[in-house]
């Protein structure tokens, strides 16, 4: 990555900092059997009223679900379980990616595998250096995890990230891969998965949630016009199909299969524990410089 100029480093600081007043205002509000879709829409309103905006779908995922569920425009699932919140926050494309996870069951095991992810990140927060290999932090994370008797998950990894891209080219394990590479200065998001499954999680149903991967002409006038709009407000960050049935209606929702038959989009799945396990992520984004590293999301 290239040295940052000041002004990319103030905002990189702002979207952290917004990322920590929402988190804390999640935490607040967050109870069991609300409406995800009246979390996800209240914490991303919370992002646009502190000046922000959205990086990409706020991420609800309950128990197995380890990544990608984000509620649909008429969703009802119930916040319950084990919940996972993931929320990312952009500043002119610049991005803070963090997460915690919730027991909504006042449960001793959601609450030890929480722990679990927990440490695994202080335990990187403590030590992440220009100089850390990605071997180095894997092992942190996976013995961490390991000692409190769960499972790191093999197949989820941290990113690094740059201006208006999410995943930038760097995968930071969850787990020992021998990798000697270091970090280097950069942006990075830090994202350990304990579960007590068995490490790995696969694809499940679709997740409502895209990326314009190929922007090429389309004759559907609909598609057309939605692919117009995604490119200039979400341009390569993930979006969500209930902000675009919000802006178009439901037509919108044909238009994305549109879309996505035609390569134009990629559709991601959810991603579930392979054996069921429940999963707890605890995350946070870091800007390592040569002389310093700041953790912009980190929260009381």
């Amino acid at each position: 990555m290239n040295k940052m100029n000041k002004q990319e480093i103030q905002n990189i600081i702002k979207a952290g900092e917004i990322s920590k007043q929402v988190k804390l205002y999640a935490k607040k509000i967050i109870k069991k059997d609300m409406l995800l879709l009246e979390i996800a829409e209240k914490i991303e309103n919370k992002i646009h009223e502190l000046g922000g905006k959205i990086a990409f779908p706020t991420n609800l995922s309950i128990n197995e679900i380890a990544a990608h569920y984000t509620p649909s425009h008429d969703d009802e699932t119930k916040a319950k379980g084990l919940l996972k919140v993931d929320v990312g926050v952009h500043v002119d494309g610049y991005i803070s990616d963090s997460a915690f996870s919730l027991d909504l069951e006042g449960s001793e095991e959601n609450k030890k595998l929480i722990q679990a992810s927990r440490d695994a990140l202080e335990n990187i927060e403590k030590s992440i250096n220009p100089d850390s290999t990605l071997g180095e932090i894997g092992e942190i994370i996976e013995k961490t995890i390991n000692n409190q008797g769960y499972n790191s998950i093999v197949n989820l990894s941290g990113h690094s990230m740059e201006q208006y891209n999410l995943h930038a080219g760097v995968s930071i394990p969850n787990i020992n891969n021998k990798s000697n590479f270091s970090l280097g200065e950069g942006l990075f998001a830090v994202e350990p998965f304990a579960t007590t499954g068995t490490g790995k999680v696969k694809d499940s149903r679709s997740s409502g949630i895209y990326q314009l991967e190929n922007y090429r002409n389309i004759r559907s006038p609909i598609a057309k016009e939605v692919l117009k709009y995604i490119a200039e407000e979400y341009t390569t960050l993930p979006f969500c199909s209930r902000w675009l049935v919000k802006k178009f209606g439901t037509k919108a929702l044909l238009a994305l299969r549109q879309l996505e038959n035609q390569g134009i989009i990629h559709h991601f799945a959810q991603l579930i524990e392979s054996s069921g396990g429940l999963v707890s992520q605890a995350e946070n984004t870091f800007l390592i410089q040569e002389n310093k590293t700041i953790i912009t999301t980190k929260d009381l």
